[in-house]
């Protein structure tokens, strides 16, 4: 890990500040603030920055994908003694899942602290799923490196404690599209249509960005490894942004 050169830390006081704002969102303190850093690099902002791609996050989500989940599983064999391969692999699924890692992140605003390139920050990236979701993974093998891996194990069941439990309780990730439909039916008498925005990365990792428009106007934005789960993603911040104007009109 080159994490000693991506920038001049100890200089850049503003930027620090910010790493501290997001360690007492997590509850986890660094000693490498370098490693804090990477994890929240997006590439466009390598590129630009630094006119290479090793000093973004994707080696740390790498780390992370493979550390989250093997912790996953392991909470999941403790906290479901009486359940069988079968329904701990569809509990994982739904826990590792874009939309699941896409709202914990957003809860805990990880967008407001990533580096991004011009074009990245232009487009809304600090708005994309897929920015946020790597992210989350990039910082949890960040942490992984910093601590060990019962200090990845503290963190990833805290922020999971309660998605664990709504996949338990039968009640994980949603259908938002169908969601969002019956709304759309019952409040605009309309149905939600969708629209790839832009198709962005390798055939081997490609990230699809889709619009969902309601009577011609964009309501949410999306993106993922695939046009399902992208359209589910513009799904779900449609539906919470027609949830948030009702509840400021009533």
């Amino acid at each position: 890990m080159m994490t000693h050169k991506i920038t001049g830390l100890k200089k850049d006081k503003e930027r620090l500040r910010k790493l501290k704002n997001i360690e007492r969102l997590i509850g986890y303190r660094f000693r490498n603030k370098a490693l804090l850093n990477q994890a929240l690099v997006h590439k466009s902002y390598a590129n630009e920055k630094y006119k290479s791609k090793f000093y973004d996050n994707e080696r740390l989500e790498f780390l992370g994908d493979s550390v989250l989940g093997v912790i996953v599983s392991r909470i999941l064999y403790d906290d479901c003694p009486l359940e069988d391969e079968g329904v701990l692999t569809r509990y994982k699924s739904q826990l590792v899942s874009g939309a699941t890692l896409g709202r914990i992140a957003k809860e805990y605003k990880i967008g407001e602290y990533l580096l991004l390139g011009k074009g990245e920050e232009v487009s809304g990236g600090r708005r994309h799923v897929s920015n946020l979701l790597c992210a989350l993974e990039a910082l949890i093998g960040a942490i992984y490196l910093d601590g060990d891996l019962k200090a990845a194990f503290r963190f990833i069941n805290k922020i999971f404690r309660q998605e664990i439990q709504l996949v338990k309780d039968g009640m994980g990730s949603k259908d938002y599209k169908s969601v969002l439909q019956q709304l759309v039916l019952k409040k605009f008498k309309a149905i939600p249509t969708y629209k790839i925005i832009s198709e962005i990365g390798p055939d081997h990792k490609k990230h699809f960005i889709v619009e969902v428009l309601i009577l011609g106007k964009r309501y949410g934005i999306g993106s993922g490894p695939n046009k399902k789960t992208a359209e589910q993603s513009s799904a779900q911040e449609a539906f919470a942004s027609i949830e948030k104007i009702e509840q400021t009109d009533s």
